[in-house]
This record gives structure tokens, sequence and C-alpha cells, in this order.
């Protein structure tokens, strides 16, 4: 255990782990103060987002930057996974799209974005594998063209759900989870030569003993998932106390908490040149959400939720995805990047936060 002690004497932003007790003891006695409880539970999941971040480097050094990236975004994503299933059990399946919707557009073009900004200040220029980048990126065009036909074809996402449409929502949920079992197959066993990272790292640092590094992501992942029932329970209630509309907390606030683990990953990773990781973490998570978490919360919604949920999102969310899709496009076809390239993914991603905040409830 000395690593970990270690970690957590000497990272100042470890200390608010301090938050995590507090905000299970706010639960129990402030339970009708959601305000409390939702700025508690930030506090309380950016520190552990910061110790998966130590974790995940220690395990991605012994297993590789492309494993080290998917169980980054697989173990990231429980979060959002975690979140949308507490929604979709209260039925709020507006809150659960638009953070299906937000984690996508947050991890293509913020968490990316930030990290070659804050890589490109400190490194000239940096080098990526493309080849990786394009087949994340295609995977995600792929998801997004599945989420558009639902979307294309409804009247609304207020209209009542048709037999139609909810059983093209399971069908093209079935095919994009085998679609995404394929891709891992294609990305980590058949062609994984393809994948490897362009950067050459030496040894001088020292990670976890892979056992404690493991053992660290398992424990810290349940731990976010217990925090972010918290912060679900309270989030609409603090969003109507600081006048922030459903969408905006869905789509901005609820998946930039959820992506916690992922961006601190991401950052460091960039700082330390490993775009790889980075690149894999930042678009790995985008094309799990939108091939595997959007799927099965679909056909979660059957067991699990009020009514069927169908993948009929309301235009703009669809707009914005593939706007973030095709961003991302253009920058893995490059290869390289310089900080400039992540002010411009930033300045997307800043147009949509300020448009969401703004919107008038009713337009949903």
């Amino acid at each position: 255990m000395n690593p970990l002690l270690k970690e957590i004497r000497h990272n100042p932003l470890l200390w608010l782990l301090v938050f995590v007790p507090v905000v299970f003891i706010g639960e129990h006695l402030w339970p009708e103060a959601p305000t409390l409880l939702f700025v508690l539970s930030v506090f309380a999941i950016v520190p552990l987002a910061a110790l998966l971040s130590s974790a995940t480097e220690s395990v991605a050094a012994k297993t590789g930057d492309a494993i080290g990236g998917l169980l980054n975004a697989t173990l990231g994503n429980l979060t959002e996974l975690v979140i949308a299933l507490t929604a979709l059990r209260a039925g709020e399946y507006i809150l659960v799209k638009a953070s299906i919707a937000g984690a996508i557009v947050t991890n293509t073009l913020f968490t990316l974005g930030a990290s070659l900004f804050l890589g490109g200040l400190k490194h000239h220029l940096q080098e990526f594998n493309r080849v990786g980048a394009r087949f994340q990126a295609g995977l995600l065009f792929l998801a997004t063209i599945a989420l558009l036909l639902p979307s294309a074809l409804g009247a609304s996402d207020k209209a009542e759900p048709t037999a139609f449409m909810e059983s093209l929502s399971v069908a093209l949920a079935i095919l994009l989870i085998a679609i995404y079992c394929l891709g891992l197959l294609f990305s980590l066993r058949t062609h994984r030569e393809l994948f490897r990272s362009v950067e050459s790292h030496g040894e001088e640092e020292a990670h976890w003993p892979i056992g404690l590094a493991v053992g660290t992501l398992l424990g810290v992942t349940i731990v976010v998932a217990l925090v972010s029932e918290i912060f679900v329970e309270s989030v609409q209630g603090a969003a109507l106390a600081l006048g922030m509309s459903t969408a905006f907390v869905g789509f901005i606030v609820v998946a930039l908490v959820g992506a916690a683990a992922e961006i601190a990953v991401a950052f460091s990773a960039a700082r330390k040149d490993r775009l790889d990781l980075c690149v894999g973490i930042a678009l790995g998570s985008s094309t799990q959400i939108a091939l595997f978490v959007a799927p099965v919360l679909v056909l979660a919604s059957y067991v699990l939720g009020p009514s069927p949920m169908t993948l009929q999102f309301w235009p703009a969310a669809v707009f914005m995805m593939l706007i973030a899709t095709i961003t991302a496009s253009f920058i893995a076809n490059g290869g390289r990047s310089a900080w400039f390239v992540g002010v411009l993914m930033l300045s997307v991603y800043l147009t949509f936060a300020i448009t969401l905040y703004l919107l008038p409830p009713r337009v949903l």
C-alpha cells in the first residue's frame, strides 16, 4: 500500500478524498438539501477520478496504451452507466438521452480538445497512431448514423413511441453491441499490430504494482458508482435552484462529472506526450457509450424503466453528436497535433455549451 499512500500524501488534489465520507454523511443528515449534496458529490468524484488516473497509468504501462485506454474508458463509463440507470428507473428519459449525447460530445470535443491543448503547451508537436484514431472515429460515425435514423423518422422526442420505433431501437441496439464486440476483436486480437503506440517511453517513471493498480481501479470505481447515485438524486433539485435547464444539466454537467475519470487520465497522458493513450481514452470512451452504453440502456428500459426507451433523440442532440464525430475524423486524419488544434475543438464544445445554457426549457 506504500505507493498509494505516498501518492495521496504528495498529491494535494487527493486530499479532497475527505469529501467521500462527508457526502455519505450529508446524505443522511441533510437529505432535503440537494444543492449541498450536489456540490459535495462533485468534490468527492474529482479526487476519485485523479486516483483512477494514477492507477490507470500504471496498468497502461504494463499492458500498453491500447488496452490501457480501453480499460480506462470502460471503468470511467461505469460512472455514466450508473448515472443513466438511476435516471432510467426514475423515468427521466430526457435526462438519460441528454447524458448519453453529452458524454459523446464531451469526451470527443472537451476531453480530447483540452488534452491536445494542454499537451501542446508543453510539447511543440505531438504525434499519435492515426490508424487507431481513424478506427475509433469510424466506429463513432457509424453509431451516430444509427442514432440519426430513429430521430429522423420520429416526429419529436416527446411523442409517444410507436411499436415500429421500439422495434427499430431494439434491433439497432443489438446491432451496435455486436459491432462493438467485433471492433474489440479486431483492435485487440486479429489486427492489434496496427494499434501500437507511436511513442516510445522509457522506464524512468515509477509505477504501482499491477495488483495494487487493478485493485485500486476496481475499488475506486465502486465508490464512484455509489457517489454517483447521490449525485443523480440531487442534480435535478440543484439544477432548479441554480436555474439550469434539463438539457444543460444532462448534456454538460452530468457528462462532465461522469467523464471525470477519463478527463483526469487524458490530461495527464497528454502532458506526458502519451497521445495514443489520450486519444484512446477520449474517442474510445465516446465509442463505447454510443455502441454499448446507449444500446444497453435501451434494452434495460424494458426491465428497469416505466416504459421502453427508444434511440430517438431530439434533432439538436443528433446534430451536435454528428458535428463532434466529423471534427474527430478531421483530427484523426492528421496524426499530428499542436496546441491550437485543441483550441479549435474546445471552441466547438463551448459553442454547444453556451447554446444549451441559454436554451429555454420549452424547446425540449
